[in-house]
């Protein structure tokens, strides 16, 4: 059997969060204990119930992943036709819409926080317009008011992606539960994760109901009611996310001393930080995005820092108007610029000072 060299030096732009191994051992115990593994277990019950408490809102599904959370959404809502959407977040977001044979429809972003522009929503609409789908982009707030405002004139559904957002307060009420339906990831590189899982959360109770029947297959015991799927997460990502729920003050604290070492060591003339720009805010520092100047600084900064073994992300590229499976071309100059420009730095709580002040000299260097 060949060996896997890891590299042990190499600075990802995200570290896995782990909990002191002994807190997710004494979960496993109960495991083994009652040997119930899945189906909505006492373990995945609990850590529904220690999210609701946290987020104040009775409505939340513990899910297999952000991706199948926002397929659920679509399906008990029943759109069909077309869903506006943004052009500048991670694939999954087209992904669901082409999957579920809908046709995503393009707005453009601000350039200033990255989100979709409100502004530019209601050109877009017509007849075959079903729903309003967009992403909390690194976890700033959408402009939640002016969505809301479109989607009650025009009697339209609206989809958070808010998987970049657990842990974000905007008004004094968690990101996650604004919308119709919001959906969250807790992928193992959040900065709240069950290693792979996701959530649901509705404002409507009967809309909440049918969203947790077909998540598992559509039926109750021996009493079929719809046609559903296998959303459910197992005992064993729950365990991992009761552990991690405990340490979410201390990981979002760790994350912001690294945000503002890196807000004091770099060279802001010729880089733009597009992060913490609503106010009535309480951020989470999912990401550390800097926008530079031109795609061949940003490529020659990702090349200067991979010399080192350090490794920021394109993160996102390349703007989702541009996927090459879409049946149509959608013009979104704003999204289109900004992917090719924009880099996420290396960001976790135990990210070294010295680490984070060589990728400010780095960078700091490029660009100048």
């Amino acid at each position: 059997m060949e060996n896997i060299i890891i590299n042990q030096n190499r600075i990802n732009v995200t570290r896995s969060f782990l909990p002191p191994k002994e807190e997710y051992d004494e979960l496993l115990d109960s495991i083994w204990e009652n040997k119930i593994l899945t189906n909505n277990g006492p373990l995945a019950i609990r850590l529904e119930n220690e999210i609701k408490t946290k987020i104040n809102n009775d409505n939340f599904l513990f899910v297999s992943n952000g991706t199948i959370a926002i397929q659920l959404a679509i399906k008990a809502m029943e759109l069909s036709g077309e869903i506006i959407t943004t052009p500048f977040s991670y694939c999954a977001t087209t992904n669901v819409i082409v999957w579920e044979n809908l046709t995503p429809v393009f707005v453009d972003i601000n350039p200033s926080d990255l989100n979709i522009n409100a502004d530019l929503i209601e050109e877009k609409i017509n007849e075959k317009t079903s729903a309003i789908l967009a992403t909390h982009v690194y976890g700033n707030p959408c402009d939640l008011e002016k969505i809301e405002k479109i989607a009650q004139k025009y009697n339209l559904k609206v989809i958070y992606d808010a998987a970049h957002a657990f842990g974000v307060n905007y008004k004094g009420k968690s990101l996650i539960t604004y919308g119709d339906v919001s959906t969250c990831s807790f992928h193992s590189t959040k900065v709240f994760h069950t290693i792979e899982g996701g959530s649901v959360v509705c404002q409507d109770r009967e809309l909440f109901e049918k969203i947790k029947l077909i998540r598992s297959f559509g039926h109750i015991q021996d009493e079929y009611f719809a046609a559903g799927i296998n959303g459910k997460n197992s005992e064993f990502h729950a365990a991992m996310g009761i552990c991690n729920l405990r340490h979410l003050e201390s990981i979002i604290a760790g994350r912001k001393r690294v945000f503002r070492e890196y807000d004091n060591q770099l060279d802001f003339r010729k880089i733009e930080k597009v992060t913490e720009k609503s106010d009535h805010l309480e951020y989470n520092f999912a990401y550390y995005p800097v926008v530079f100047e031109s795609e061949k600084i940003a490529l020659e900064v990702v090349r200067s820092l991979n010399q080192e073994n350090i490794y920021p992300r394109r993160y996102f590229y390349p703007s989702l108007n541009q996927l090459t499976f879409l049946e149509s071309t959608q013009s979104c100059p704003v999204s289109e610029d900004i992917s090719n420009r924009v880099l996420s730095l290396p960001l976790y709580p135990d990210l070294e000072s010295e680490i984070i002040s060589k990728i400010c000299k780095i960078i700091n260097s490029v660009v100048s």
